[in-house]
């Protein structure tokens, strides 16, 4: 906490604007990255931080043809990475391999937000073509599609296992609006409510073990918060957090890291771009007992993954593995990722090559390109050097071969 130093150092190695970033829900210290260079970047955080700007990857993975707007790790399994671009397809990666596996293609225009249900069995998408979708991320098929033309989807949250979905959006006279939607039938929305005629994004975040729904605007400097329930009327306001300082963006502390003894059941990360600072906002349920609080605090799921690569892909489901927060969270025995080392070749996903022939559309796309064809060419040169001073290390050990005394 307190002020950084100006050079304090930094993850610095894409050649665009970062645009989304995602923290390993199994192993604490492996952050997954993408950006507008197109490529999406596995980073490995040393233990107690940065010590100096990080520049190379743990892992570069380059399949999409445009800047890459997402990126969401898989709920049960290790190693599963999606990634979705502006060429308007969804990626699966198995990091195991360093490849994508399957392509989800399905989207005419802008993804704008993933989210999965608590198993991972299905994915729910909303794009800029204003349709809601449910998809089987494994076979790429479209089980739901809403089209939302009263109410403009922009972002979307999977309601844990009550098999409802509750989308932001935007209503045909322009005031910011959610709505609920049951999973199986996307043709109505359950609900919609009207928020207010402010003009910034709504972000929502919704709280499994409490069900608890959290909305909070771009721009804005409050949170509001709701219950959520399986019977009419489905969502009750509560309260509001009010702050004049507005956020442009908000991240989450996982549950385990969490302080149990202070009741404190939600953790926000404010972003405040006047004062150049983060805020952490605790929710805390107040209670006179220091004893645990088994209602607010039960069984969640932990850092050990259900699933391997293989078995998800071989078409598995299974639940996340569960964890108490009543003894405090302790560090499972530690998993490590392991990079696989790749060669430099064609990404064929559902036999098309994602890399072939995509000629840039925009000044930004060509100076990119040229970015990556000098770093390629720098990589070449290094290569090409080293293996110069090998060959005269070779030509001097045969010399000295040929002229020592055994051979006269």
């Amino acid at each position: 906490t307190g002020r950084i130093e100006p050079n304090y150092p930094k993850v610095c190695g894409h050649q665009g604007n970062v645009l989304d970033i995602k923290w390993n829900p199994f192993i604490d210290n492996i952050i997954a990255s993408c950006s507008e260079d197109t490529s999406v970047r596995i980073w490995e955080i040393p233990e107690g931080g940065l010590k100096r700007n990080m520049t190379e990857a743990l892992l570069e993975l380059h399949g999409h043809s445009r800047r890459v707007g997402l990126v969401e790790w898989h709920p049960t399994t290790n190693n599963i990475l999606f990634s979705a671009g502006y060429d308007y397809k969804v990626l699966i990666w198995n990091l195991d391999v360093g490849e994508p596996v399957k392509m989800i293609d399905c989207h005419s225009d802008v993804i704008l937000c993933m989210s999965f249900n608590t198993d991972g069995s299905l994915l729910t998408t909303t794009c800029k073509d204003k349709k809601l979708r449910v998809i089987e991320p494994r076979s790429g098929r479209v089980l739901q599609e809403a089209n939302c033309k009263n109410h403009r989807v922009n972002r979307v949250v999977f309601l844990g296992n009550m098999k409802r979905l509750l989308t932001t959006g935007v209503s045909r006279w322009n005031t910011r609006q959610i709505a609920l939607w049951d999973q199986e039938d996307l043709s109505m929305p359950l609900i919609e409510e009207e928020i207010d005629g402010l003009s910034g994004l709504l972000f929502p975040f919704y709280d499994a073990d409490t069900h608890m729904l959290y909305l909070a605007g771009k721009g804005d400097g409050n949170i509001r918060y709701y219950e959520i329930s399986t019977e009419k009327p489905y969502l009750s306001y509560l309260m509001e957090f009010r702050s004049p300082a507005p956020q442009k963006g908000l991240g989450v502390m996982p549950k385990h890291g969490l302080d149990v003894s202070a009741c404190e059941v939600f953790r926000f990360y404010k972003l405040v771009t006047l004062k150049g600072l983060i805020e952490p906002i605790s929710m805390i349920v107040p209670r006179r007992s220091d004893s645990y609080q088994e209602d607010i605090y039960p069984m969640t799921p932990g850092t050990e993954p259900a699933l391997t690569p293989d078995e998800w892909l071989g078409g598995i489901n299974r639940d996340p593995v569960l964890m108490s927060l009543k003894e405090g969270y302790k560090k499972s025995p530690k998993m490590v990722f392991k990079a696989p080392i790749k060669e430099k070749k064609s990404v064929v996903v559902n036999g098309i090559d994602l890399l072939e022939n995509v000629p840039p559309r925009t000044e930004n796309e060509l100076l990119r390109m040229f970015f990556r064809q000098q770093d390629e060419i720098r990589r070449l040169k290094e290569e090409l050097a080293q293996k110069d001073i090998r060959i005269r290390q070779l030509q001097l050990e045969l010399k000295n071969l040929r002229n020592s005394p055994k051979n006269c």
